[in-house]
């Protein structure tokens, strides 16, 4: 059946795509290197413009979203925070937010793979959203 297929597949990518703005957004502060800023600041916007597209498709479905898991984003914010007090450099902002990207494409390939019954559109704006975390992680590396 696609259509609860497809609502679950929207909700993971709406998940996904607030806990990389979210996570994005926890680190700007702390960045030295203004190129680092400026690929982070362009991954931020190319989330939030696929965030409006998920969300207007789950409004076709009349469905809220999903927000994502308290404890991950708990643990994100724990991480990001103690890792960037101790050692505050652009090269250990590049690791978690590769790290972040890593772990945003395994997930969403799964749910992917698990929700197969989906329509079209839901698995384009899943791909799609690989594709930002895969090239977000690619544009940083030099920053490693």
């Amino acid at each position: 059946m696609a259509e609860p297929d497809t609502i679950k597949l929207l909700r993971e990518c709406d998940a996904g795509v607030k806990m990389g703005i979210s996570s994005i957004g926890d680190v700007l502060t702390y960045i030295h290197e203004e190129e680092l800023r400026q690929c982070l600041a362009e991954g931020v916007s190319a989330h939030e413009t696929l965030e409006g597209e998920i969300k207007r498709q789950l409004n076709n479905y009349h469905d809220d979203g999903k927000e994502p898991n308290p404890i991950a984003k708990g643990m994100s914010w724990v991480k990001t925070n103690v890792k960037l007090a101790m050692e505050g450099s652009d090269a250990a902002i590049a690791d978690f937010v590769t790290d972040g990207c890593n772990m945003g494409v395994k997930s969403l390939n799964k749910y992917l793979n698990q929700y197969q019954a989906a329509d079209e559109t839901s698995k384009d704006l899943a791909k799609r959203l690989i594709s930002i975390e895969e090239d977000l992680a690619a544009d940083i590396r030099m920053f490693l």
